[in-house]
């Protein structure tokens, strides 16, 4: 799942110490749910988006002693991550070193700091040394700080310690799991921007306070170093996660190739010329034309395509704004929108993906509570033939006794007609359940009902209700018969328990039957406490239930095996229950 903060290069869950953990220790291990799974002992439970401890586990890897093979390799790819954080951290900085203010490191856009974050949260202080020289490096090396070393090398120290306070407040208030959600992506924006805006005061007056800024310059520098770091981390630290991880990489290179990917990516050249080009002195006009692309790719490949769209699209704000030579005021406001445009395509992405998730799962419930209406179907439907299998056991064993191989023999017939009878049933009802599939047969109506009218009637007698059917109308169906007696049978089974409060002499149920010329209703009232509007309107939704032991389902199921013949299934709102059942005629009776 996008948005587990990634630890490339390590095989298995990273210790702190390669020891056998004491007696009671946690002993950290991977969750499938995109938490953290925490054994104590027997115990076993699991943490997700939890605070520091289980997500730093996540994030980073600890030193590992000894000289296995486990640690060797966890050894060179931490080394691996360090090299890439100095030599990424200066080629970023130097890239994006446009528009500088005093000829200082305020830009308007910083992607350096998104390396930075992204590698403090996953190896924690271990990354701050490193971190730190990088900074020194690109001040050095990129704009030649007009300062002492010394004050060079305290400036790039506060930096690092506010980069790294963004890292900590990730992890303890977003955790080991981003972008899951819509909460964790309003954390993860949140904090950069409270974040990068505490950052930046407290080193722009760092600047002025060494003389770097002139007097009465703070403001605007602040602003600008905000604007800078913002807009940075929200749209690079995404990309570096993308690219940095494995998984990552995976989806990045599944959303390109996929053919959603060459219409919205072939979109972007023109919808930035669109915006910078005929837009170029119109003060941005055209710019909301961007939205487009980052709308197209977020809404057809949720997050992932989200965050190649917006990356792209800043690379092309950049180059546009180079190549028109914008004014450093104007690149900053272009920037503010560059942040805006993105927050906007990662919100509709997590949106998407929160919703594709949501559906996964309740297709997985679905599954699962079809299974269990099968199971009461077939418990309704193999009672007849496993109970009369039962009564020819007993007379085979009479038989035996007697020694009547003649009417044995008849026994033994009848057995294997019910038997091949249970079989039939579940395998049409084991089909439907799992692909859908109907065996249509033209089927009499009386001889549809018969069987449900008659298990209902003992029911009736037993609970007290008043039950009344009409005759089938002499016409015929083209049906499944056992997929529309399920159907009746929960009919009939709703208005039985609709009717079971209802005081002695006032529960009735009716089974009517109306016939046209091309259709026939089969309507069940009763005389429980009826359905309202709202009901209605729910009623044929999943886990819809009034029952305090029931799935819901059983009335979605039966409307989709209704729909399956071509017919309708609909209730009335009223005092009464009142659900009606619909099918196309075929014909008469007698020609069944």
């Amino acid at each position: 799942m996008l948005g587990n903060w990634p630890a490339p290069g390590y095989s298995g869950s990273c210790v702190r110490k390669a020891r056998r953990p004491t007696a009671g220790a946690p002993v950290p291990q991977a969750s499938s749910n995109g938490g953290f799974r925490v054994a104590y002992g027997k115990r076993v439970r699991t943490r997700a988006n939890s605070a520091a401890p289980p997500a730093r586990a996540q994030w980073r890897c600890f030193r590992l002693r000894g000289s296995s093979s486990v640690a060797n390799p966890a050894r060179r790819a931490a080394y691996f991550d360090h090299l890439l954080l100095l030599v990424g951290y200066v080629l970023l900085d130097w890239a994006s070193y446009i528009h500088p203010l005093y000829g200082l490191n305020i830009t308007p856009w910083s992607p350096a700091p998104a390396l930075g974050v992204f590698f403090l949260a996953r190896h924690g202080g271990r990354a701050a040394p490193t971190l730190w020289l990088a900074i020194l490096a690109a001040d050095v090396w990129v704009r030649q700080l007009p300062a002492s070393l010394p004050a060079t090398a305290v400036l790039a120290a506060v930096l690092m310690l506010g980069y790294w306070g963004i890292a900590e407040l990730l992890l303890r208030r977003v955790g080991g799991v981003v972008f899951a959600d819509r909460r964790g992506m309003l954390a993860w924006g949140a904090i950069i921007a409270l974040g990068t805006l505490l950052n930046s005061a407290l080193f722009v007056s760092l600047l002025a306070l060494v003389g770097l800024i002139p007097e009465g310059g703070w403001p605007a520098a602040a602003l600008r170093y905000w604007v800078g770091d913002a807009v940075g981390l929200l749209v690079a630290m995404p990309a570096l996660w993308m690219l940095l991880d494995a998984g990552g990489r995976a989806q990045l290179a599944a959303a390109i190739r996929s053919r959603t990917a060459i219409g919205y990516l072939a979109a972007i050249p023109p919808c930035l010329w669109v915006a910078f080009g005929l837009g170029a002195e119109a003060e941005f006009k055209y710019f909301y034309v961007l939205f487009l692309p980052l709308a197209w790719a977020a809404a057809t490949q949720g997050l992932a395509g989200a965050m190649l769209a917006a990356a792209l699209l800043q690379v092309g704000i950049i180059l546009g704004v180079e190549w028109l030579g914008y004014s450093a005021i104007s690149v900053v406001e272009v920037q503010v929108l560059a942040a805006v445009l993105a927050l906007s395509g990662f919100f509709l992405g997590v949106i998407v993906d929160e919703k594709e998730r949501l559906s996964q799962e309740l297709r997985q419930t679905l599954r699962l509570a079809a299974a269990g209406e099968m199971a009461g179907a077939l418990a309704h439907e193999l009672n007849q033939p496993l109970t009369a299998l039962t009564a020819y056991g007993a007379a085979c064993e009479a038989l035996l006794a007697g020694g009547d191989p003649a009417r044995l023999r008849d026994v033994v017939g009848r057995m294997v007609a019910e038997s091949a009878r249970a079989a039939e049933v579940l395998r049409r009802l084991r089909d439907f359940f799992r692909t859908g599939a109907t065996q249509l047969e033209r089927v009499a109506l009386d001889a549809l009902l018969a069987p449900v009218v008659a298990a209902f009637a003992g029911k009736a007698a037993s609970a007290g209700v008043d039950f009344v059917a009409d005759a089938g109308g002499g016409c015929a169906l083209l049906a499944d018969r056992l997929q529309l007696e399920v159907v009746l049978r929960n009919l009939l089974a709703n208005a039985f328990d609709a009717v079971e409060a209802q005081p002695a002499g006032r529960r009735r149920v009716a089974l009517r039957v109306a016939v046209a010329d091309d259709a026939v209703t089969v309507s069940v009232e009763d005389s429980g406490p009826g359905l309202s509007e709202a009901q209605v309107a729910r009623l044929f939704e999943a886990f819809q239930s009034s029952k305090s032991r029931g799935l819901g389902l059983g009335l979605v199921i039966s409307r989709a095996i209704v729909d399956s013949h071509g017919g309708r299934l609909w209730a009335e709102a009223g005092p009464g229950g009142v659900f009606r059942l619909q099918l196309p005629v075929e014909g008469e009776a007698n020609e069944a």
